[in-house]
């Protein structure tokens, strides 16, 4: 586990690690960046690289958390990936099922094996489910993960790329939005996002902008049209389990 810097999570927790590209939204992944870097500074969990690997020693980390934490699943990979086995992905559920004290975020760009498996998974209050939306090309993944059984439904639009107009924003809960960042960033349009938050406004959904990006997100900040926006679905700590 990490302390996180992301503005939208507390803290990162991979039990897998490692990825591939499947969309242009992977294209400056910066998980494979951050990989590379780990691994040439000798760190284990990273030897293999960007390669996929699977991590059951991990499973035992959220259990050692002393208090309520917000937990982004996998920053550095995808649940979800094919080669993750499902009994695996069923062992990190039980993990999130028996820390209700906790909110776990899990994203993916794989919403076609997110939904080929939901019925097999225990989707209790504190995980909240998201799938990647860069541009209007993969769309189709929203309509993936609102038929699942996840409490709450997140939709990242970061990188954002192109618009999204005419989202279908039922049974969504929260929206972020953010821009690309790194050496060779493609550029989002100012109309782009406002066009996205007056729909969450309209459709009453949460909307978090997270960052301009570009070169040096630092200096572009977060703000949109002189001020913030950190809106995110309620955090319940509570002790609620469902099987």
């Amino acid at each position: 586990m990490a302390q996180s810097s992301i503005e939208w999570t507390e803290m990162t927790w991979n039990p897998t690690t490692g990825c591939n590209k499947i969309s242009a939204g992977c294209k400056f992944c910066y998980a494979e960046v951050m990989s590379r870097r780990l691994q040439a500074m000798g760190i284990d969990k990273y030897k293999d690289g960007f390669e996929l690997r699977i991590h059951e020693d991990a499973l035992a980390i959220p259990y050692s958390w002393k208090s309520s934490k917000v937990v982004f699943v996998n920053s550095m990979s995808d649940l979800f990936h094919k080669d993750v086995p499902l009994d695996f992905i069923q062992k990190v559920f039980k993990v999130m099922n028996e820390n209700p004290q906790h909110t776990f975020q899990v994203l993916t760009k794989r919403a076609d094996i997110l939904f080929k498996h939901h019925k097999q998974l225990n989707w209790t209050h504190n995980i909240w489910m998201g799938v990647s939306v860069e541009d209007s090309k993969v769309t189709k993944r929203i309509d993936y993960l609102r038929k699942t059984g996840a409490k709450v439904k997140f939709l990242s639009c970061e990188p954002l790329i192109g618009p999204l107009p005419a989202l279908n924003l039922t049974k969504i809960d929260w929206v972020i939005v953010g821009g690309e960042s790194g050496r060779k960033p493609r550029p989002m349009d100012v109309d782009w996002v406002l066009d996205i938050q007056q729909q969450c406004e309209k459709a009453k959904v949460a909307f978090f902008f997270k960052q301009w990006g570009g070169v040096n997100k630092k200096k572009t900040g977060r703000e949109l049209k002189g001020r913030t926006y950190d809106e995110m679905p309620e955090i319940s700590h509570g002790a609620e389990m469902t099987y």
